[in-house]
């Protein structure tokens, strides 16, 4: 069976998987999504015996049906190999009732590697496919992480340039450095001096922007996107959850059949979303555990029916979810829209004009699979002191406002049935938050000191990717206003 993809916010025309990729956007501004989503053909007695990389082949050739068997498998296997510090690629650590499903192992220490490992080579099998001429421009925001994992993946991939924007004073330490120090001759980073929702904004309106798609045309170039916002992402995101089941039933912790719960911490809505894909083919998930900050938008959605980013921007010890305006929300809410791309146009509209939409109650009414709640900063540093205590299990901050909802959850209604946690950060990421949630002293000492001394209190090595940047020299410092990021755009690419 063929899939094939369509905007949710109202062209009718459909497109290959490998369109949808090189793409990112729809030219209407919408999101890519299937016209229906594939069901899993692979039994899970089968699924449980593969590894990573078979895994990954059976959910995604069900997904990339205009791709070969021979192209989607280089493609996994160019991406999952020696570049994660684990042969199991995401593995699972029980700790504190739950279990902790890694997706940190691979080259910059978080959960986007997973996905930004495949997309350069199922970008650049996009475009053989479909005779691209053009240098492709990945245009780029991030809150800390899709950053680095992407210029880690497209760097010195031929025929790519990779721009990443950033909050200049909104990432950790760490992730600041993990980027400026990216080599590559075809990676550019620059700061902003706003916060995320501005750097995601401008993007999205440079991707709009038909005058200077035609100047990047003329000068040979096109615009493509790494964020979550590509299908190309989303796809390998589903991969994880379906192996994390595999693998309960494997060893024997839960019963071929038998449900499950996924607790994910979201600002951008698209590891979450990945997850309900994931019960959509299938897989038996019960509930979907929404985890926010104290940015809690997506909380209040779902507990109102209301999307309303009109609020303060509040920087938290977990950065990457510091988000107010979830762009994948919007492929949910096509769906439950019953894919409705004029009802889903229509309220991505009022976001945009008014800052807030609200969802009718049948929308509402189908939101029944997932549960929302938030952390506050106190909590979230009391999660990863009560973790380390309970099963001296070192978990970062973003893991730890999933925790701490899944905590919330359990008193709240009781359930007890299995549930896997996605940690989609090292600890190291984030060390000095971490640390000072374990009672350090971390007055006067560098990220790099206290990684140290993480590591002695832990027992776990330090990851290379912060060994790495230890002493690697700056190489991007350029710093812009939001609005003037797309000239920044035109200096990198020489386009006057």
């Amino acid at each position: 069976m063929q899939v094939l993809y369509k905007s949710t916010r109202g062209k009718e025309e459909t497109v290959t998987a490998s369109m949808a990729i090189l793409k990112g956007l729809s030219e209407d501004g919408g999101l890519f999504v299937p016209t229906e989503i594939p069901k899993l053909d692979v039994p899970m007695d089968e699924l449980a015996k593969m590894s990573y990389q078979e895994t990954a082949y059976e959910v995604m050739k069900c997904f990339l049906t205009d791709f070969t068997e021979e192209e989607l498998k280089n493609c996994i296997n160019n991406a999952y190999d020696e570049k994660f510090d684990t042969k199991e690629i995401a593995p699972l650590h029980e700790a504190d009732g739950a279990y902790f499903l890694e997706l940190y192992h691979g080259a910059t220490i978080a959960f986007k590697d997973m996905a930004l490992s495949i997309l350069p080579h199922l970008m650049t099998t996009a475009a053989k496919k479909n005779q691209v001429k053009n240098e492709i421009v990945i245009l780029t925001a991030t809150s800390g992480d899709t950053g680095k994992a992407a210029m880690a993946g497209f760097a010195d991939v031929p025929g790519t340039k990779i721009i990443v924007f950033y909050p200049k004073h909104g990432v950790s330490p760490i992730q600041e450095k993990q980027m400026v120090t990216q080599k590559g001759n075809n990676t550019y980073v620059v700061g902003i001096t706003g916060n995320f929702d501005d750097a995601q904004t401008a993007v999205k309106k440079m991707f709009n922007d038909k005058e200077l798609e035609a100047e990047l045309d003329a000068a040979g170039y096109q615009f493509s996107s790494a964020n979550s916002i590509n299908i190309g992402r989303l796809v390998p995101q589903i991969v994880y959850y379906v192996y994390a089941y595999a693998s309960l039933v494997r060893q024997g912790k839960i019963k071929d059949g038998q449900e499950i719960n996924v607790v994910v911490p979201t600002g951008n809505f698209g590891n979450i979303l990945a997850a309900y894909y994931a019960k959509q083919m299938g897989l038996p998930v019960h509930k979907l555990i929404c985890a926010s900050n104290d940015n809690k938008v997506l909380y209040d959605f779902f507990r109102t029916g209301t999307y309303d980013r009109k609020r303060d921007f509040i920087l938290t010890t977990s950065p990457s979810m510091d988000i107010l305006i979830s762009s994948n929300l919007e492929r949910l809410i096509y769906r439950i829209a019953g894919g409705d791309a004029k009802k889903c146009a229509e309220l991505m509209q009022s976001l945009t004009a008014g800052g807030e939409y609200t969802i009718t109650e049948d929308m509402k009414a189908q939101l029944a699979d997932f549960y929302g709640n938030y952390c506050t900063e106190d909590e979230t540093a009391k999660t990863i002191a009560e973790i380390f205590k309970d099963s001296h299990y070192v978990i970062d901050t973003h893991t730890a406002v999933a925790a701490g909802v899944y905590d919330k959850y359990v008193k709240d209604t009781n359930d007890t049935t299995p549930t896997v946690i996605a940690s989609t950060a090292s600890p190291y990421k984030f060390t000095r938050s971490v640390m000072e949630a374990l009672g350090a002293d971390t007055d006067g000492k560098d990220d790099f000191a206290l990684a140290d001394e993480l590591s002695a209190l832990s027992g776990v090595k330090l990851p290379q990717a912060v060994e790495t940047i230890r002493t690697a020299p700056v190489l991007h410092n350029r710093v812009v206003d939001a609005p003037d990021m797309p000239k920044a755009v035109k200096d990198i690419l020489g386009i006057r």
